[in-house]
């Protein structure tokens, strides 16, 4: 989209408040360029990711990503899969997201490193998915999509994590965009050399995915799964203690 087009939309944007400010107090000045702001999000997002724009205020909004190793892999490296999915209510919600992988080495006590990537690209493995998305150039560990490091379980990861500090919506929206697992562990920027702040050292990238709008049947299945699956565990962890 041109600039002159940008600046027509948010032109039609302001028009649209039907608000005098020579007549507005410090308040209602104020609700008006709340009011500029969320319609200016809404055009950037009608725009860029129309699909995404068919919620309204406070409905949530769900996108996923369907992991698969890299086609770069060395012989004996993990093959991972599954999903990584994502909830959000619109428009500045705070993000949930599954992670639900598998096919992590069951003999190594490895964590893994988790972030999103500048490029939803896939065409040379998962080298093109490009560096950390980072909009507000910042060093990392505080790029949007630095999910830290986690640590397999039965050759798994799955996890639920909250309030995390991303966003679907607007600008700077991650959909599109990619998730990398990685082969290390992130050094979470307290490294002694300036890799650190750019990815953590968080080593070669095992397998990847392009996140991208869904409805909201994987998220509901996979996270009925995970309640049930921590139902059952700390049912035998009752029954243990009473053993």
């Amino acid at each position: 989209m041109t600039m002159s087009a940008f600046s027509f939309l948010l032109a039609l944007a302001i028009a649209g408040t039907h608000v005098s400010h020579s007549e507005e107090s410090p308040t209602s000045e104020e609700n008006t360029m709340k009011n500029i702001e969320s319609k200016v999000n809404d055009l950037w997002q009608s725009l860029l990711y129309p699909v995404a724009f068919v919620a309204k205020d406070g409905e949530l909004v769900y996108a996923s990503c369907e992991m698969k190793p890299s086609t770069k892999l060395e012989q004996g490296k993990p093959q991972v899969t599954g999903q990584v999915l994502f909830m959000q209510a619109y428009p500045q919600g705070r993000l949930e997201t599954i992670i639900n992988l598998e096919g992590f080495s069951k003999t190594s006590n490895q964590s893994r490193a988790i972030h999103i990537h500048e490029f939803g690209d896939l065409s040379d493995g998962c080298d093109a998915t490009g560096g950390h998305f980072n909009p507000f150039k910042v060093n990392h560990p505080r790029h949007p999509g630095d999910f830290g490091n986690f640590l397999p379980k039965d050759s798994q990861i799955k996890t639920l994590k909250k309030n995390i500090r991303a966003t679907m919506f607007g600008p700077n929206s991650f959909l599109s965009r990619s998730v990398v697992i990685h082969e290390l562990k992130d050094d979470l920027g307290k490294g002694d050399n300036p890799a650190s702040l750019l990815n953590g050292n968080a080593g070669k990238r095992l397998a990847c995915c392009v996140i991208g709008i869904s409805n909201k049947n994987l998220w509901e299945k996979t996270s009925k799964s995970f309640a049930s699956s921590k139902k059952k565990r700390n049912a035998r962890g009752l029954a243990n203690k009473q053993a």
